[in-house]
């Protein structure tokens, strides 16, 4: 893995922080804390992995008074959005003294000239507030644009860093950009803030919106909870976001513990059969009298996939929590037994709110250590948090793969432990 963070040049002006604040440029965060790998790789006489440790630098490449920055929100929305903004005006603003800060609306839409979308200005009055609703003030699109036009964009309008809030797919672009600023010799940097509700970006411990996210779906779990007690063989069907991970699934299900069964892109089940959800769903319902499913809505994709891919690039997904309403009411009808099943789907609610007090926090600091890479000269690049230290870390390497729920994990091995669910699926020699 390389870990070396791109930078435009060397940094020559003095930062305008206090002395003591300052972050070396040798202070590293290791990649693998475990003794085993250390172990190993003294013997094998190799650097342990590590990631550039996040901060303010003793010396900037921008100079502040003719700098101007661009902040741009894309894909899907996600609690924490405006916070982020808010938390990068006031830092470029108060702690570096930038005076020219722009916001692009609805996404990389925003750079191309035929949609005609006029950026917004951005000062700490504009975001004083921002944090208190969901969304974002900048709006946002889904697709992709020509990145050429883009970075025609930022050259017309003198822009000397580019922050950009997003995904899996937000930051391929990003990556791309800062390519194509490279090729064409620009001194303009690109700082990638992530943002995903699922909680799945590579070596990334956690994105914001995952703690709100989770919060919102407990309440749900809860509603469907207290509806599955409310008539006899009730079931509580909660479908959760969840495309590609189950972090969300997993996390909330451990909170007040009362799912029953947890269904994750992860974890391959089987539906009929057996081993399959049905009969052991008919086995709780005739000992319990009640049950409560929660699936992320990557599960079972085996079972009501749809064709083609989104705007984002993604497959698109069949619609499982529909699809598990529809099949448990027919196999209960057909062996003629009542059941009381109730279907709960958050999603939008849970995009849309505003972010929790940890989760502002979180968007806080990543704000801050996203303006001091920047100001540093920093480029094709995230900020992220590792080991419990936030960190620096190129875009190439966010980006080749998705961070999966480990099913011989702690959190899906807590998960099997609180509901007691089966593997779903028969033994197989």
């Amino acid at each position: 893995m390389d870990t070396t963070i791109e930078t435009l040049g060397e940094p020559r002006i003095d930062s305008p922080l206090h002395e003591g604040q300052h972050v070396e440029e040798t202070e590293r965060v290791l990649f693998d804390l475990s003794a085993d790998a250390l172990e190993k790789q003294i013997k094998e006489g190799a650097s342990p992995v590590s990631f550039l440790k996040a901060g303010p630098r003793r010396r900037i490449y921008f100079d502040p008074s003719k700098l101007k920055c661009a902040i741009v929100t894309c894909g899907g929305l996600c609690p924490g959005l405006n916070n982020v903004i808010r938390s990068l005006v006031l830092t470029l603003h108060h702690t570096y003294h930038v005076r020219n800060i722009i916001g692009i609306r609805y996404g990389l839409q925003g750079f191309i000239p035929k949609f005609g979308h006029p950026v917004l200005q951005l000062s700490p009055e504009e975001v004083s507030e921002i944090n208190e609703v969901g969304g974002t003030i900048l709006s946002s699109s889904r697709g992709p644009q020509d990145i050429g036009e883009i970075v025609d964009s930022l050259e017309r309008m003198n822009v000397g860093i580019l922050f950009t809030i997003g995904g899996d797919g937000s930051f391929r672009a990003a990556e791309r950009i800062a390519e194509e600023i490279r090729n064409r010799n620009d001194k303009i940097a690109v700082v990638g803030i992530p943002k995903t509700i699922d909680n799945d970006i590579n070596l990334l411990s956690r994105s914001f919106g995952f703690s709100t996210a989770v919060s919102m779906a407990t309440q749900a779990i809860t509603s469907a909870h207290v509806e599955a007690l409310g008539g006899p063989n009730g079931v509580g069907l909660v479908k959760l976001m969840g495309r590609q991970s189950g972090f969300i699934a997993a996390s909330s299900a451990l909170d007040k513990r009362y799912a029953n069964f947890v269904l994750i892109p992860e974890s391959d089940f089987d539906i009929e059969g057996p081993h399959g959800l049905l009969e052991v769903l008919e086995s709780r319902l005739l000992a319990r009298k009640h049950a409560v499913i929660v699936v992320a809505e990557g599960a079972g994709q085996k079972y009501c996939s749809a064709e083609g891919t989104d705007e984002s690039g993604n497959p698109r997904l069949g619609d499982i929590g529909l699809y598990l309403k529809q099949v448990i009411n027919n196999h209960f009808k057909s062996k003629g037994m009542e059941i009381n099943l109730k279907y709960i789907d958050p999603s939008y609610m849970i995009r849309s709110v505003p972010a929790t007090a940890n989760d502002s926090v979180f968007c806080g600091f990543l704000g801050q250590n996203a303006v001091h890479a920047g100001m540093a000269g920093k480029t094709n690049m995230v900020v992220g948090t590792w080991n419990d230290e936030f960190v620096y870390i190129p875009i190439k390497e966010v980006v080749k793969g998705r961070k999966r729920v480990d099913l011989n994990g702690r959190l899906w091995r807590s998960v099997l432990e609180a509901t007691g669910q089966p593997s779903f699926k028969p033994e197989r020699a």
